[in-house]
């Protein structure tokens, strides 16, 4: 895998990425020339036009990005890769639209778009259809070994069986007796070389899965299978790398330590990170502030109360600030006084609660949050504090979340439902410090992108 800015990118997903963007070259150039022919004029020389080309090929393949095009799901089902294709084609189009008058020759390029969606459609579902007929989603999946037969090979083994899993396991090798977890694991003294069995069975990588690891570790082994060219991994980085989480059942504070990450707090990476921020609030707040007129006059017309909503949340270091939302609940949501976790289909919910709840409109007032520096566009989900108080209690490195500022949208908000138990805010949690480890303005722009695809196809708001 492609280790882009510390966030890990399959090698395949890269490569793909990098044929389609050519590809979406390819198509607005000759798309240009096509419609050149049938209008009359002449096409002229590539450097007229290289900057409208570009403008189109990076707009689409960050829209391919922001619908989930490169996603398991994508990869693996032509029918919803080709959905997703319409869908980013379409918000890339509109965006040319709508800032095409600042490019040269805008008019002309106006009018060319639709044949350069057109030929960007035909030529992307071709390479789709080709990569799912010849390559597969074999092409996708990496061959590991693992070394280990107990109780966390067999979580290697669930995690290999899930469907749109990219992995392949190839066998595993029992390294000390009381691991049986794993039936048809194979004795580490029936193996007398690691190396040559890493290599016989095709494996690219190596996981060290041992429940015991003092006294298991055969270095000159390992040392072998690294000098081979197959990769060796331990379990916890190996699941940080696949799951995009950092696993509480297999982390410990040395990991943590020793590990590389927590870099959030670097002087520059603030300050880049809080121009976007005052920048990107500003403007959504230019840019929403009718959307959050409308959605207050449609509060207020289907219940009684105030649109605005005050709660105390805690925040960077600890601290506790309040976010304003437009109020989705009937105003009785807490009468007794205590905070409640929000469910699937929670009565409390209005109608027009349950509207902007999906569309997010609800959470566009935070951006005043954003702005004042309360928060950001990016990071963990703020919690109330009586939440906060009982998740420290019951799960370890809790309060390591809040060392970087709460976000609108974040790592975990993208890739699980709303929580509403301990056992969601302990999966929310590995999400969270997943980011809180791996921070770059990389991975930023990957979570805004994606946020896209929730807001588009609404996955668990609640």
């Amino acid at each position: 895998m492609f280790r882009l800015f510390k966030h890990y990118v399959p090698h395949a997903v890269v490569w793909l990425a990098l044929i389609e963007f050519f590809a979406l070259l390819g198509s607005a150039e000759g798309a240009w020339h096509l419609y050149a022919h049938q209008a009359g004029f002449d096409a002229g020389d590539f450097a007229d036009r290289w900057l409208p080309i570009l403008t189109f090929a990076i707009s689409n393949s960050l829209a391919m990005m922001a619908v989930g095009m490169y996603g398991t799901e994508a990869l693996r089902s032509m029918g919803f890769a080709t959905a997703r294709l319409l869908a980013a084609i379409s918000l890339g189009v509109i965006f040319l639209s709508l800032t095409g008058f600042l490019l040269p020759t805008a008019t002309l390029w106006r009018a060319n778009s639709i044949y350069a969606m057109g030929f960007a459609i035909s030529l992307l579902f071709l390479i789709r259809l080709a990569m799912t007929q010849t390559a597969g989603a074999d092409q996708f999946r990496r061959r590991i070994l693992v070394l280990g037969a107990g109780a966390r090979a067999a979580r290697l083994r669930a995690l290999a069986d899930e469907p749109g899993s990219g992995l392949t396991i190839t066998g595993f090798v029992a390294m000390a007796e009381g691991e049986t977890a794993i039936a048809d694991a194979v004795s580490h003294s029936a193996v007398p070389s690691l190396a040559e069995h890493a290599v016989a069975l095709g494996a690219g990588e190596v996981v060290l899965a041992m429940e015991e690891r003092r006294n298991a570790l055969p270095l000159a082994d390992l040392l072998r299978v690294k000098t081979t060219g197959v990769h060796v991994n331990d379990i916890a980085s190996f699941l940080e790398r696949e799951t995009g989480r950092v696993d509480l059942a297999t982390t410990n504070p040395s990991f943590l330590i020793f590990s590389d990450g927590f870099s959030a707090g670097q002087r520059i990476g603030k300050v880049s990170k809080r121009l976007f921020d005052i920048f990107a609030s500003l403007a959504v707040l230019v840019v929403g502030l009718p959307l959050i007129v409308i959605a207050g006059i449609a509060v207020r017309l289907d219940s009684k109360g105030p649109i605005f909503y005050r709660q105390s949340r805690v925040g960077l270091f600890g601290e506790s600030y309040d976010i304003v939302k437009i109020r989705s609940m009937r105003t009785d949501a807490e009468a007794a006084g205590k905070a409640i976790w929000a469910s699937e289909n929670d009565p409390r919910i209005t109608r027009v609660g349950h509207i902007i709840r999906k569309l997010r409109i609800d959470e566009l007032p935070q951006t005043w949050c954003v702005l004042k520096g309360e928060m950001s566009f990016v990071g963990p989900r703020p919690e109330r504090p009586s939440f906060v108080e009982e998740l420290e209690r019951e799960l370890p490195y809790y309060a390591e979340r809040h060392m970087v500022k709460p976000g609108l949208t974040g790592w975990a908000q993208i890739n699980y439902p709303y929580g509403a138990s301990v056992e969601d805010a302990r999966v929310k949690l590995e999400y969270d410090l997943y980011y809180a480890k791996n921070y770059s303005p990389f991975l930023d722009l990957l979570i805004l992108l994606q946020t896209v695809r929730v807001v588009l196809w609404p996955e668990g708001a609640r």
